[in-house]
């Protein structure tokens, strides 16, 4: 359980660095495109599709099973002992399509901060500028109370509220 749980942990990361490592080049997907498809039908320029960056949850999943499975026959003919079990290479596939979308996940959230740190200071200044103009006003509000207000004498005391009720025959 230890083993596949560091598995998984490593399993993510490698993910990530594959994501990462694919999002600044795709020369390998490109290679592939050249030799599968006809001139007409391969890929532009300017597109930066990969094996893992820009591509659905399917298509990641075969290609990350294929790198997997590759990987574990080449393993198995070098190392004749059986480590790649079942369950470690589902760890090894599982943790390597979260890694993949975790750091699509802090890509597009980066740009998307870059994007917005302009209007973001902007924001932070407009609302410093307010406050410094909600203080002036409490300020001179404040000045302006100052003035002492004369204060009201109680009034005489007249009826009670009981004797009042008895003269409009409510009580006896």
């Amino acid at each position: 359980m230890t083993l596949e749980l560091i598995i998984f942990v490593g399993a993510i990361l490698f993910g990530a660095l594959l994501y990462w490592r694919e999002s600044y080049g795709n020369k390998l997907y490109r290679f592939f495109n050249k030799l599968m498809y006809s001139k007409e039908l391969q890929m532009k320029p300017t597109d930066k599709t990969g094996f893992l960056y820009q591509q659905k949850l399917i298509v990641r999943l075969v290609f990350i099973g294929f790198l997997f499975l590759i990987g574990i026959v080449i393993t198995r003919f070098l190392i004749p002992i059986d480590i790649a079990t079942i369950s470690i290479f589902a760890s090894m596939i599982v943790g390597t399509l979260l890694g993949t979308y975790l750091a699509g996940f802090i890509f597009k959230s980066s740009e998307i901060i870059d994007e917005k740190s302009n209007s973001i200071e902007d924001l932070v200044q407009d609302t410093i500028e307010k406050g410094k103009d909600f203080i002036e006003d409490l300020k001179t509000k404040e000045a302006e109370d100052v003035v002492e207000v004369p204060k009201e004498e109680p009034k005489s005391e007249g009826k009670s509220a009981r004797e009042r009720l008895k003269d409009k025959g409510y009580l006896k």
